[in-house]
């Protein structure tokens, strides 16, 4: 269920993750508004490699905005729904798009990436809210269920469960697989790895994550709501879930406690830990050896799943 990889020298493309971590890190104690944060996050994209051959289009995804990326001679019925990072009060469509392309284009299907509503604007639960109205959206443009398939990073990684548990509550029919990327599921920020790796990850501290943890679920969230923090959840019946995360990361251990809740609840689950890896290391596909690797598992693991050879 759990593999590690070993990273034996990382290289200088994938340090650059590390090295805008770190920068951002430094940043945060300097901004003074959100709207600088979030200015400084559209830089995000910069780590990325543009794909090439894959057009971009915005639209409304049930009352959500979105944008699909499509590549040349893609299979237009399978679609990957995608959530993007940035603690659910940053981040965006634009500086996940190329990162969300590579999945496509590699897969040989569209992608769907959406741009939800922010925190603290729009605290908990808005942005569930949207993800599942672009999936209903999904459905009822004719795409079948067993031909999509979620992924998204960080904070996205928590909505790639959210949204599935959501769905299968109000009794739609669930997507083909998920695939989280360094998720954030622990919402009363407890786990152990918070004091493990304290140190090792250059972008977060506990109490940065305690402080975005509050911001999205606003002054009445509940942090063991289980459409907030799915470890909580009631994980049965959802479909295959491969989940990846770098070694080093505060939130490692949010992803083997949700893997070890979903195997107890009979669910398909994978995790893979890169040793020695920073946040959303994937982010630098098409410039670092680690991150296209990464991204290749998840192909060769989804392909399948939604019909494609």
């Amino acid at each position: 269920m759990i593999e590690k990889k070993i990273i034996d020298k990382p290289s200088k493309q994938v340090e650059a993750v590390g090295n805008w971590w770190r920068t951002g890190a430094a940043a945060a104690d300097k901004h003074e508004s959100l709207e600088e944060a979030r200015d400084f996050g559209e830089g995000w994209a910069n780590l990325t490699k543009e794909p090439g051959g894959v057009d971009f289009t915005e639209t409304n995804a049930g009352g959500v905005p979105a944008m699909w990326a499509v590549p040349k001679k893609c299979k237009e019925d399978r679609v990957i729904l995608c959530l993007h990072g940035g603690g659910f009060f940053s981040g965006s469509m634009y500086t996940h798009r190329k990162l969300f392309a590579h999945f496509a284009k590699d897969i040989g299907c569209r992608a769907l990436i959406l741009q939800y509503r922010y925190s603290p604007e729009h605290p908990y639960p808005a942005q569930l809210e949207d993800s599942i109205s672009a999936y209903k959206w999904l459905l009822d443009q004719g795409i079948k269920p067993e031909h999509i398939a979620f992924a998204g990073d960080s904070a996205g990684g928590n909505l790639c469960i959210t949204t599935m548990l959501l769905a299968r509550d109000r009794k739609l029919p669930l997507p083909a697989a998920v695939m989280p990327i360094s998720p954030w599921y622990d919402m009363e920020v407890i786990l152990d790895s918070l004091v493990y790796n304290n140190g090792k990850d250059l972008l977060f501290t506990k109490e940065w994550i305690k402080a975005i943890a509050n911001m999205y679920l606003g002054e009445k969230g509940n942090p063991r709501d289980p459409y907030a923090n799915p470890l909580y959840a009631d994980l049965r019946g959802l479909p295959p879930i491969y989940i990846q995360v770098g070694g080093d990361e505060l939130l490692l251990d949010d992803s083997v406690a949700l893997a070890s809740r979903a195997k107890e609840a009979g669910v398909d689950v994978r995790v893979d830990i890169y040793q020695g890896m920073q946040h959303t290391f994937q982010m630098a596909v098409g410039r670092a050896p680690e991150s296209n690797d990464a991204v290749a598992r998840y192909v060769e693991w989804i392909k399948p799943k939604l019909g494609l050879k």
